[in-house]
């Protein structure tokens, strides 16, 4: 069964993107087919991320019409399949985002966790991402600009008919993680599904146009985001357990087999 989730934010800068590419790339570490798109088509971000910021085909060219859905699925780390959204303000203008609803209707057919970038704060392209997910999941600051603006995206949220997961809190001074933690769930109303330490290798690992975790997978914050994928898919957070590999392509599958017809002659 296909498990979709919206990272959602308030406010931009949270680390929103950040955290939703190195959770796919977790999620697709672990075994799993894994999609990432990036549903923010004024601000998009996952494209620099991760370096595809010149791909010809994006998510504005098929909310255009111009191109169909596979054209615009690249491989990015550890077997992630990612759909950018363009950086450009013609591609912007010429998208049109009511077709955001058929574009996720045809990506849910191939795969198991499909993870969307929504845009930051409230706004009209942000509702469709937050009222088609199975669950929506704040990314936030322990600042309060954006808890508040947090809260009022999970109002939004459940307006449309969406439903709150619960919160990541990014960029936490380790030593009050737990009290932060509980705040937050008070504040907020919603269980804190993981808390992610500031934590330099981000910064580092960005420059790299990587996810600090293929870049830097011992760092903290590779630990704490290794730990909420583990537990999205009801794994038991271990270091054993986030080693997997990611699951077999054709060409293996196909050499495996041939190999084992050889054998048996």
């Amino acid at each position: 069964m296909v498990k979709v989730y919206t990272i959602a934010s308030g406010k931009g800068g949270t680390g929103k993107t950040t955290v939703s590419v190195n959770l796919g790339t977790m999620l697709a570490k672990l075994g799993k087919e894994t999609y990432l798109m990036d549903a923010d088509i004024g601000m998009a971000n996952v494209g620099l991320i991760l370096g595809l910021q010149d791909a010809p085909v994006t998510l504005h060219e098929i909310l255009a019409g111009k191109n169909n859905i596979d054209e615009g699925i690249y491989n990015g780390p550890a077997g992630l399949k990612v759909i950018p959204s363009g950086i450009s303000l013609q591609g912007f203008q010429q998208a049109d985002p009511d077709k955001i609803r058929d574009v996720l209707s045809e990506i849910v057919k191939r795969c198991e966790f499909l993870l969307i970038d929504a845009p930051a704060g409230i706004s009209k392209d942000g509702v469709v991402p937050l009222a088609v997910a199975d669950e929506v999941i704040l990314v936030v600051n322990p600042e309060l600009s954006s808890i508040v603006d947090a809260l009022k995206t999970k109002i939004l949220t459940e307006v449309v008919g969406g439903h709150v997961l619960g919160t990541i809190v990014n960029r936490v001074d380790p030593d009050k993680s737990e009290v932060i933690a509980k705040k937050m769930e008070k504040v907020l109303g919603v269980k804190v599904i993981g808390i992610i330490p500031e934590d330099a290798n981000v910064r580092r690992a960005a420059a790299s146009r990587a996810p600090i975790v293929i870049k830097f997978p011992d760092s903290i914050a590779s630990k704490a985001i290794k730990k909420i994928a583990s537990d999205l898919i009801g794994v038991a957070y271990t270091e054993d357990a986030v080693q997997a590999k990611p699951r077999e392509g054709f060409i293996e599958r196909f050499s495996k087999a041939l190999f084992k017809k050889k054998s048996e002659k």
